[in-house]
């Protein structure tokens, strides 16, 4: 199910496909087309990772990539910017973020997409919590982290820790 929705901003439950927002950006003139994808790691810290779940405020986070997605094209000077962001559970291996920038030249498509990752993890309001063997933590919420849950402390606790 698809969330939010534009050409160039998704929002969905559905897995990403990377074509399709690599597709979305290439023209003839531009000459790099730069792609990452945040993808599900087995291990983080030396321990077992079992899978992912993203949670979103949809609207907002939409606005947000957009604001992103603009602000981009402005700075950068890149032709286009495509991005697709995952939510609910996200299994090993899978990807749960796609951005795809397209520019006549390539340091300013490869600086974008850096820029973009680093923008959207800090002011988009998409949360990861990360699921291990025995305990869960949420990761990537800037306002408010929380430190791991185990099955003997059922409440999170507030931290003032940044994960990344």
């Amino acid at each position: 199910m698809v969330i939010a929705m534009s050409e160039m901003i998704v929002i969905t439950c559905e897995e990403l496909c990377p074509d399709q927002f690599t597709n979305l950006v290439r023209r003839d003139t531009n000459g790099a087309v730069v792609t990452f994808l945040g993808t599900t790691r087995d291990t983080f810290e030396g321990r077992r990772v079992i899978r992912l779940e993203y949670e979103a405020y949809e609207e907002m986070a939409y606005r947000k990539l957009e604001e992103i997605r603009q602000q981009l094209k402005a700075e950068f000077g890149v032709e286009d910017v495509a991005i697709g962001h995952r939510i609910g559970v996200v299994d090993i291996g899978e990807i749960s973020l796609v951005v795809a920038v397209a520019s006549p030249h390539r340091s300013e498509a490869f600086n974008a997409c850096h820029e973009a990752v680093n923008r959207l993890k800090h002011s988009v309001p998409i949360w990861k919590k990360e699921f291990y063997e025995g305990g869960e933590h949420w990761v990537a919420c800037e306002d408010h982290m929380f430190q791991e849950r185990t099955e003997s402390s059922p409440e999170p606790l507030a931290a003032p820790a940044d994960n990344d």
